[in-house]
């Protein structure tokens, strides 16, 4: 199965040159051609049936292989010359409604001009009673270099399973980033949510007025394939040191 992007022109291209060319490809496998955006809405769409094999038609490419000389690409391709490495998602509901699942993060922003007031608590006892706040993020350790470092967090390496809550400019108290183990349950409460609304974004896809979220790892991976030579903690040192 081959996704490209519709909106992005590059994605086209190389869809109209690589489709007549193509092997035969394992049915489970997943080419998607674009940016990371356009990754983390088709996992969100087949979700995790599937292997995804990305080629970068974006900016950034973190979930992607960089694009190769067409003849290098169908040789690959080929071969099947990739490996693959499962990668934990989150999962999130806000009281009787879903917000459903995240690759990268999940996280709650004022909706107002006024600061959110959160109460936040780990595996249901209260760790913060309120903090003063535009928001907090949830992320995985793939998604730890995404709005969470910009938010001033630290880069975890995909390997790890983990949880990592950062605020979004805290006011007080001035919590730092914390990173959890595997098992852990978050549950974000808004405080007066009527007179300081808060949303909720799970990869892109938004939810307003939400009074509280739960989220979680979930117990399905998501597989994502990197060509062969795909070195991991390069790839993170070297998105740091570009940014």
């Amino acid at each position: 199965m081959l996704r490209a992007d519709p909106r992005n022109p590059r994605a086209l291209a190389l869809r109209g040159r690589l489709e007549p060319l193509l092997p035969p490809l394992p049915q489970d496998l997943v080419l998607v051609l674009g940016g990371d955006g356009h990754m983390l809405s088709v996992i969100h769409e087949l979700g995790p049936a599937y292997t995804y094999l990305g080629l970068n038609c974006g900016r950034v490419g973190f979930l992607l292989n960089e694009p190769e000389p067409m003849d290098e690409l169908l040789e690959r391709l080929q071969r099947r010359a990739w490996g693959v490495h499962e990668m934990p998602r989150l999962v999130a509901s806000c009281g009787d409604r879903v917000l459903g699942h995240a690759l990268n993060d999940i996280y709650l922003e004022r909706d107002s001009g006024q600061t959110a007031h959160l109460r936040i608590c780990v595996d249901g006892g209260e760790v913060v009673e309120r903090m003063v706040c535009d928001g907090v993020i949830v992320s995985t350790a793939l998604g730890s270099t995404a709005y969470a470092l910009a938010a001033g967090g630290p880069a975890v390496h995909f390997g790890l399973n983990v949880l990592q809550l950062t605020p979004i400019a805290p006011h007080k108290p001035r919590l730092p980033t914390i990173v959890l183990p595997e098992g852990k349950r978050i549950d974000i409460y808004v405080d007066h949510p009527e007179k300081r609304p808060v949303r909720a974004v799970a990869d892109g896809r938004d939810l307003e007025l939400v009074e509280q979220v739960q989220i979680a790892l979930a117990p399905e991976r998501v597989r994502l394939a990197f060509f062969e030579g795909h070195d991991p903690t390069r790839a993170l040192i070297g998105k740091l040191l570009e940014g």
